[in-house]
């Protein structure tokens, strides 16, 4: 499933993630079996194409935001998304706070780096050694 970014679908999904309005309203399930909440919209800005998603009461109300790089499945039958992490590692993710974070580049990182970390071995691309960031 891993790609060389945190910020792309992995090949394997196929069409789905392209459609529009693309995944909006799938409901998103962690690696765990447990409901994270629903996608409230996508982006991609900084060509880090991302989630927004709408966890409803479990975090207080809160929504997160996800690389798509986490996407692990795509069940367009059922509108539901699985993610690469468990329940609680997406809601230990960097807060997010308000929509101009979304476009945000350093925010984005951090949240990238997070996920990163917890989905594939190494450094991030951007940040190997004798790499410049990004």
């Amino acid at each position: 499933m891993p790609t060389d970014s945190i910020w792309s679908y992995a090949p394997e999904l196929g069409p789905a993630q392209g459609q529009d309005p693309g995944l909006t309203g799938y409901t998103v399930v962690a690696s765990d079996g447990s409901t994270i909440g629903h996608v409230d919209r996508q982006a991609d800005h900084h060509a880090m194409r991302h989630l927004v998603v709408d966890t409803g009461v479990w975090v207080f109300g809160r929504s997160l935001l996800v690389p798509v790089g986490v996407v692990a499945a795509v069940d367009t039958g059922d509108r539901k998304i699985t993610v690469s992490c468990t329940r609680s590692e997406v809601k230990a993710a960097p807060r997010f706070r308000t929509d101009s974070e979304t476009m945000d580049p350093g925010y984005l990182r951090t949240v990238g780096d997070y996920y990163w970390a917890l989905t594939r071995p190494g450094p991030p691309p951007e940040q190997a050694p004798g790499t410049q960031a990004g």
